[in-house]
């Protein structure tokens, strides 16, 4: 589940700042928001990106989801990154700054960093500012020697990423939680590419959730305790508080289902009836059973994955898998 910068859709380096969240950034994202939650009500069918799930309360609820029973995607690759920590370090190697992209509660970055040998920096990346600084100022009091820089920004977007220090280790991504499965084939590819150009000479760790029995991947979505339908509609919450739309909530309802010949999940906000959605003096109407399309979750083959990584100029190196082969973690070999 997918967590503003430039405008050009590169990554790229820049000299180090302290990364905070100015006012005018909120204003940007806040805009960015409008933008594309006008583009997606007016195109057929209507959508929006899941990056906006990613409110305060959006990222509380998503933390809420990773502890469900049904949902084992985190505890799966929790127990992949503590079985193999220490290979994952070893390839890592001294010295090393981490970029986490879409950083979280940075639950699992605790456990490289634990296993790593004197690493340099770790930069973290979310589009949610408070739950970032929170998140980060609890790993400062974890690890007080570690530099630690978080940055407010939409990764999926042109980012500018700190110079890297003279004298340290190689530049890692690490890219967990099977984000990558939000992107369609093209987004996955062209971020995997300019990932690649900006941790030239490095590597990145990513996380990708693989194709499995349905039913284990509808119980996932569809929570019998409601968390995931909370956090779907959330972002209509979140678009009448901060953009001033007029949802009626409870006249929406969550769906998720597997769609098998695209080997995805989806998620949509399905109209209970027949309405209209007021937005300033713009009016929006919904035929009774008319979705709003909020995410994807594309399910990956080991093989798959590493051909994508090909494509956008990585080469492959060890996976790790869980014993049900749930999941998987990939190392990839940036260009030079």
């Amino acid at each position: 589940m997918l967590k503003d910068a430039g405008n050009d859709g590169e990554i790229q380096t820049e000299a180090a700042s302290p990364f905070r969240a100015a006012p005018e950034q909120a204003q940007r994202a806040e805009s960015a928001f409008a933008h594309d939650l006008a583009a997606g009500l007016a195109a057929r069918p209507r959508h929006i990106s899941p990056k906006y799930f990613y409110d305060a309360r959006g990222s509380q609820l998503f933390d809420l989801i990773c502890e469900l029973p049904e949902y084992y995607p985190t505890r799966t690759e929790l127990s992949i990154l503590e079985r193999h920590a220490r290979d994952i370090a070893a390839h890592i190697g001294p010295g090393a700054e981490i970029v986490e992209f879409g950083a979280g509660s940075l639950r699992k970055i605790r456990l490289l960093l634990a296993a790593m040998k004197q690493p340099a920096r770790y930069t973290p990346i979310d589009i949610s500012g408070e739950h970032l600084a929170l998140s980060a100022e609890s790993l400062r009091r974890e690890f007080p020697g570690l530099d630690i820089h978080p940055l407010v920004a939409d990764y999926t977007q042109g980012l500018a990423l700190p110079a890297a220090q003279r004298g340290a280790g190689q530049r890692v991504g690490f890219f967990p939680g099977s984000t990558i499965g939000n992107f369609t084939p093209a987004e996955a590819l062209r971020f995997l590419a300019t990932a690649g150009q900006a941790l030239r000479g490095g590597a990145l760790l990513v996380g990708a959730d693989l194709v499995k029995d349905p039913a284990v991947l509808h119980a996932a979505y569809n929570d019998s305790q409601g968390v995931t339908a909370a956090f779907n509609l959330n972002v209509l919450t979140r678009a009448n508080r901060e953009l001033g739309t007029r949802f009626a909530v409870d006249q929406f309802h969550h769906a998720a289902f597997y769609n098998a010949p695209m080997q995805r999940i989806e998620m949509h906000l399905v109209s209970r009836s027949r309405q209209k959605v007021a937005w300033g003096d713009r009016w929006y109407e919904f035929e009774e059973g008319e979705t709003l399309h909020t995410e994807n979750s594309c399910k990956f083959t080991i093989d798959s994955l590493r051909d994508l990584a090909v494509r956008a100029g990585f080469r492959p190196g060890p996976v790790w898998v869980d014993e049900r082969r749930l999941f998987s973690v990939h190392w990839l070999q940036a260009p030079r």
